[in-house]
């Protein structure tokens, strides 16, 4: 099987005296969350849009699960589900009602698939309510599981927190991540809420006027937004001898008012807390701390918003 769902080489699009993207080459593996992260106009939605064939290049190829043929392409786009922007939704129907349209119109066979989308997506219960009744999270879920008939397997989401509330993000995450874990679905997501990416991407795409500037896993990332444990105690110098020469380390570094950041032992807080504790030291302040997605994107594109 191919390691990678999509691979993009050199790939261009040019309107007129705008370039919209300029030689993108981008590689999303299979099994990921992959999360797509620019500026309005960086060139997020024409990627997009070119993948699911509702845009052509002006040069480069894609790849999508091993085919990059015109008629080959034709039928692996038919793997992929997605969202772009918001939802088309006929909103005098039901949540069922909707679900069977877009089945026929796209050609699926049975409708068994339709209760089962329904509760996988957390809309098994809303019975004969209308899409035009639905709240902004309902619609959502409704617009994923239309992604969802036929069984992709990767789902482009372009947005798909737009406009939900706290609770309504943290649930369409939490379902995202289910989706990725249990089906093994693939998932490639634009959005401006970096702190949720950052919750559940296990890779990054970084692009900026058109250009992508970097790729890098997870773990990459946390490295480079150097996480550290942000210590304060009644004794910086005792401290310090301590980390030296029980923890064994010289990974840290001592602010002007005497707090410490030690950029090691991230994963083992009980054990930095525990031989501070132990030489009688009196802790005021012991947490996990570091730069943040949005903080490392900021600096990333030389820029200070990122909206």
């Amino acid at each position: 099987m191919h390691e990678y769902v999509l691979q993009t080489n050199q790939l261009s699009k040019k309107f007129k005296s705008h370039t919209a993207l300029n030689k993108v080459s981008l590689s999303i593996r299979k099994g990921s969350i992959y999360g797509f992260i620019g500026q309005n106009g960086a060139g997020k939605s024409t990627l997009i849009r070119i993948v699911t064939g509702l845009a052509y290049p002006t040069e480069g190829t894609i790849e999508l699960f091993g085919a990059s043929e015109e008629k080959e392409l034709i039928q692996a786009r038919k793997r992929i589900g997605s969202i772009i922007e918001s939802p088309a939704l006929f909103p005098h129907m039901t949540a069922s009602e909707n679900l069977e349209a877009n089945r026929l119109l796209r050609g699926i066979p049975g409708k068994n698939c339709i209760p089962r989308m329904l509760e996988q997506v957390g809309l098994k219960e809303v019975g004969k309510k209308k899409a035009k009744n639905f709240s902004l999270g309902m619609k959502q879920r409704l617009g994923l599981a239309i992604a969802l008939l036929g069984n992709p397997e990767f789902l482009i989401l372009d947005e798909p927190t737009n406009g939900l509330d706290p609770i309504g993000v943290i649930e369409m995450r939490e379902l995202l991540k289910r989706l990725n874990r249990e089906l093994g679905i693939t998932i490639l997501i634009s959005s401006h809420i970096l702190s949720e990416l950052h919750l559940m991407a296990t890779h990054y795409g970084i692009i900026h006027h058109g250009q992508l500037l970097e790729q890098l896993t997870a773990k990459e990332m946390n490295e480079k937004c150097q996480q550290y444990v942000f210590i304060k105690v009644d004794n910086p110098d005792k401290a310090t001898a301590i980390i030296q020469n029980e923890l064994g380390t010289s990974d840290f570094e001592v602010m002007q008012d005497g707090a410490i950041k030690l950029y090691s032992h991230i994963e083992q807080p009980s054990k930095v807390s525990s031989a501070l504790f132990s030489a009688g030291l009196a802790v005021e302040k012991f947490m996990p701390m570091g730069e943040d997605l949005e903080s490392y994107f900021t600096k990333r594109i030389g820029g200070n918003s990122y909206v």
